[in-house]
């Protein structure tokens, strides 16, 4: 009779093994097996990280196997199981693999087929064509989208972490918890002694660093020495938390009413503004988004406030940015004053703490929330709704959405919801963080997802004009990479325009972002559709970009930049200032965050630094979904040239007082998950 070797992996994770009774089945062309129990005596099979094989005896000659069954029931109590994969011997010596990388939950089944990824016009038998409809029927049961706040993107239909699909739960979810990682932060910064005096002022610029100089690093101590210099509140504009935010000035807006005679001491070329604007010299920061927003009043005792500040920015003869006029708010008037670097020392420090504090707002609220985490989880949902485990572009992409819809869910939870820690220490808390995502989501374009167009239209593409810009150079290395390896995939299973223009299953996935993802909107220019091999390479890039390196870019430089309050303040507790010549440095501290608002803010930018534990870096497939060869050598091109990329950024990076490393591929995940 003829006998198959079976082999089982159990995943390594927390919990992954199981004692329930294991049973597979197998179907091929000519016929389908009985049930067999996989069990052998004296042992204990399918434990935690455990390779294990059985032998299978059938009746009769099933022909080609094309699906196998494997059903889970229970022993003692219900004990949940992570099939990484399934290997089978046939009896003529043939060795078929069935990737798997699923949960099997309860008394459940899992029907698998081999790992070759195909297209849905490549299956020709009736079975294998209604396997790929039934799991995108359960699977579109599961993912269900729901509008969380209207005007956001959509998200996952779920409450709460554990509502989830077992399959995009975190391992533990302990190791999410934001209560949880924020008290554990503010613990091991020792900055829990302050927070019984948590409404109280600091006294001085020196007694933050009470909190601070316990994990200072080379950046953020170089942040607290030189915070308050032009060079470094410049520098930030390019290669900080929110290097997005800069564009060149090609025309002085009206609303800004900025003379040559006002800003003559900072200009080093002997040229009018006007004409520096004209020679490409002036950069802008306009925080019009936060005009109109609502400041956080979920604390009776503290009043909180917001401005929406212009920043005039000027490329000075050594090539370095350097603000040289602020307004706080949009109307010109009396009462809104252009502050100038000529003026009295604290006005000029205070104005620039102001655009400090709306730079922090826009970043956290936009940057980073709106456009990776939640434009991520967008991605992942449709993925998970349209594509099956079968398709080339969802082996493609699984590892790109790991853990992101969990992440997304927890901070609905915990984070950004009414009364959630967000509201503890941000000013745009208590609903204004809301507002933002509602009017930037407004303006999001595929456009500004696609790095070097978003530089381009930016202005701040020239490496000559602009020599310092390491977040564009880094960036745009790691956006070629990305699209030579997509580009090689797409190639692989498209062989032309037609079958991608052809490929439902694809069309679908792309219409259920612009649909649900951008709420329909024609003007964000999400394609409905794709119609071309290097359209899909693009649009896989922008998937794949946003939630590795862009989410890397404005996520794990948050201590380095964040942490001395000043130069990031959270909140603001008095308004911007309608006059110059009254500000004083007392003024100053009691503006910035009392105690007690600045160690959750610390403990937060802590918190959110730190890589997932078991990371998985860019370029890191550790789970197989491909088996074919042709792309698990693309994959390795693709390794390569991301360690070409790191050791360009180390050697750039050596004996630089300020290290630009987040664009690193060895420090980018390769999903959003933190």
């Amino acid at each position: 009779m003829p006998s198959y070797t079976v082999t089982v992996a159990t995943g390594s994770q927390w919990f992954a093994g199981t004692d329930d009774y294991i049973y597979l089945s197998l179907v091929g062309s000519t016929g389908c097996s009985e049930k067999h129990l996989l069990d052998k005596a004296f042992y204990n099979d399918f434990e935690r990280g455990a390779v294990d094989s059985y032998d299978v005896t059938v009746d009769e000659e099933l022909g080609d196997i094309q699906l196998i069954r494997i059903e889970k029931r229970k022993y003692w109590i219900h004990d949940d199981w992570y099939l990484k994969y399934i290997t089978l011997k046939t009896p003529h010596g043939d060795y078929i693999e069935f990737p798997c990388y699923r949960w099997i939950t309860g008394d459940g089944e899992i029907i698998l087929r081999d790992g070759r990824a195909k297209l849905a016009r490549d299956d020709q038998i009736h079975i294998l064509k209604q396997h790929r409809r039934k799991e995108l029927e359960t699977r579109q049961k599961q993912y269900r989208w729901m509008e969380w706040n209207p005007g956001f993107p959509l998200s996952i239909d779920a409450r709460c972490h554990k509502d989830l699909p077992r399959d995009i739960q975190f391992d533990s979810e302990k190791g999410v918890d934001f209560v949880l990682n924020y008290s554990k932060a503010m613990e091991n910064l020792f900055i829990n002694r302050f927070m019984h005096m948590f409404q109280s002022s600091w006294s001085d610029f020196a007694d933050f660093e009470k909190i601070f100089v316990k994990i200072s690093n080379t950046i953020s101590e170089r942040v607290m020495k030189h915070w308050q210099e032009d060079l470094m509140f410049g520098y930030q504009f390019l290669n900080g938390c929110n290097p997005v935010l800069i564009r060149r000035c090609s025309e002085l807006p009206v609303k800004l009413p900025v003379t040559t005679e006002m800003v003559e001491c900072s200009l080093e070329r002997q040229l009018s503004l006007e004409q520096e604007v004209q020679q490409g010299n002036i950069f802008i920061v306009d925080y019009e988004l936060l005009d109109g927003i609502d400041a956080n009043k979920t604390d009776p005792c503290t009043h909180q406030f917001l401005a929406a500040p212009i920043c005039l920015l000027y490329k000075n003869l050594a090539n370095k940015i350097v603000p040289i006029a602020i307004q706080l708010n949009q109307t010109p008037g009396e009462e809104n004053p252009i502050f100038l670097p000529s003026d009295a020392k604290y006005d000029w420090l205070l104005a620039k703490i102001w655009v400090r504090s709306s730079d922090f707002h826009v970043h956290q609220t936009i940057t980073h929330l709106l456009r990776t985490h939640l434009i991520s989880e967008v991605f992942g949902i449709a993925m998970y709704r349209q594509l099956p485990a079968v398709h080339p572009i969802f082996k493609l992409l699984v590892a790109h959405v790991r853990f992101t819809i969990a992440i997304n869910t927890k901070a609905r939870e915990q984070l950004i919801c009414e009364y959630g820690l967000f509201d503890k220490a941000n000013a745009t808390g208590g609903g204004g963080h809301v507002q933002m995502v509602q009017k930037a989501l407004k303006d999001l374009t595929y456009a500004s997802l696609c790095f070097p167009a978003a530089i381009k239209a930016r202005g701040m593409e020239s490496t000559e004009d602009i020599p310092y810009y390491f977040y564009r150079d880094d960036g745009l290395l790691v956006w070629d990479a990305i699209q030579t390896f997509t580009s090689e995939v797409v190639n692989i299973y498209y062989e032309s325009d037609q079958v991608v223009e052809e490929d439902q299953e694809l069309q679908d996935f792309v219409k259920d972002v612009y649909m649900y993802g951008m709420r329909g909107k024609k003007a964000s220019g999400f394609p409905k559709s794709i119609k071309t091999r290097e359209k899909l390479s693009e649009y896989l890039t922008v998937v794949i970009f946003t939630a590795s390196a862009q989410h890397a870019a404005v996520n794990f430089g948050q201590y380095d930049w964040c942490s001395w309050i000043p130069n990031a303040p959270p909140t603001m507790r008095a308004p911007p200032p309608t006059a110059k010549g009254v500000v004083n440095i007392e003024q100053i501290v009691d503006t910035l965050p009392d105690r007690g608002r600045s160690c959750w803010h610390l403990g937060a930018v802590w918190a959110l630094s730190q890589f997932q534990e078991n990371e998985l870096f860019l370029g890191m497939y550790p789970e197989e979904h491909f088996i074919e060869k042709p792309v698990k050598e693309a994959m390795a091109r693709f390794r390569k040239n991301l360690e070409a990329i790191v050791s360009v950024i180390a050697e750039r990076n050596k004996n630089k007082k300020l290290p630009y490393y987040y664009l690193s591929p060895d420090r980018i995940p390769n999903s959003v998950a933190i």
